[in-house]
């Protein structure tokens, strides 16, 4: 490695992919965005990230830079052993063997991971989770999941499948969750969910949708309607929480995504009900996510650091 190395991330989502280069002390040289366009295919949004990776590697190069590695974070379930995307409904990835086709274009080495695990691991390293060792990134918007990270690394789980919370059972007579299944904790406090059930006991029509911060505004100027919506998430989000730290025991639950832009709205009646519901359990920090969303591309250029053997970007930065 020398002091013009660089690191190529791509954070892909299913509207945009946030794109840097990254060098291993941190400083982010380069940002771009691009969209996804995923109503084109899986093959055509596969193209477009190789296109973006080789572009960006191709100006760092022009710009003096080497670069080293490739992080590329995707949502849905991953193989980051195998380096395939198994499962992604939001780009239609089926079994798409993502480092192995990066590879082959772009000559360098690539890390793939899951776009929820890369954003818990920045905030582990470098974010509102540094230096506890112990974390939960909890990422709260359409839907919830999370990122076990010890130790700077996040667990990934047999299957790729690791972190998927928001399927935790927190009310068994609830709403139908996306899975299919009653009552998860996705289904009762998730931004999506919040608007909706906002929507359905104030009989507003969908074509004017309520989203959750709207709810919580509403919630904080005395509305009693949104306040109880906003009461039923946050007892809801504080159980799954709960039984998130009974099964980690982790030092501190960090909350990204839309959601947690409600601030203390949501952080401060959260860790009342949180606090209410431990016994035995050692309470863990809950902070606001601190990275927004230079998080993914940030997670993935870690990641790839991690597959070249470099760790020198969450000790520097």
């Amino acid at each position: 490695m020398t002091d013009d190395s660089v690191v190529v991330a791509l954070d892909v989502g299913g509207t945009g992919m946030k794109c840097a280069l990254v060098r291993p002390d941190g400083v982010v040289v380069r940002t771009e965005r691009h969209p996804t366009d995923a109503a084109r295919g899986p093959a055509a949004v596969v193209g477009t990230i190789l296109d973006v990776a080789g572009g960006l590697a191709d100006k760092a190069r022009a710009d003096g830079l080497t670069p080293i590695a490739v992080g590329i974070a995707v949502p849905g379930v991953v193989d980051e052993a195998r380096g395939v995307a198994v499962w992604s409904a939001n780009v239609g990835f089926r079994d798409v063997p993502l480092r192995d086709l990066t590879v082959t274009r772009l000559g360098l080495p690539t890390a793939l991971g899951h776009d929820v695990r890369v954003g818990g691991l920045a905030e582990a390293r470098l974010g509102a989770g540094r230096g506890t060792g112990h974390v939960l990134f909890v990422a709260i918007g359409t839907g919830i999941a999370a990122a076990h990270v010890v130790d700077g690394t996040a667990a990934v789980g047999a299957h790729g499948a690791a972190g998927e919370i928001g399927h935790i059972l927190v009310r068994p007579d609830g709403p139908r969750c996306g899975c299919g299944r009653p009552g998860c904790l996705e289904a009762m406090a998730s931004a999506a969910a919040i608007g909706r059930r906002y929507a359905e006991l104030a009989g507003e029509t969908a074509d004017v949708p309520v989203t959750a911060a709207e709810v919580a505004e509403r919630a904080a100027a005395g509305e009693p309607l949104a306040g109880q919506v906003w009461q039923e998430a946050i007892e809801a989000l504080a159980d799954g929480l709960a039984s998130g730290q009974a099964l980690f025991d982790v030092a501190t639950i960090v909350l990204g995504g839309g959601l947690a832009q409600a601030g203390d709205r949501l952080l401060t009646p959260l860790r009342a009900a949180l606090h209410e519901r431990m016994t035995f359990h050692r309470e863990p920090q809950l902070v606001a996510a601190a990275l927004g969303d230079e998080a993914g591309c940030l997670g993935a250029a870690l990641l790839a650091l991690d597959t070249v053997g470099v760790r020198d970007l969450q000790e520097k930065r």
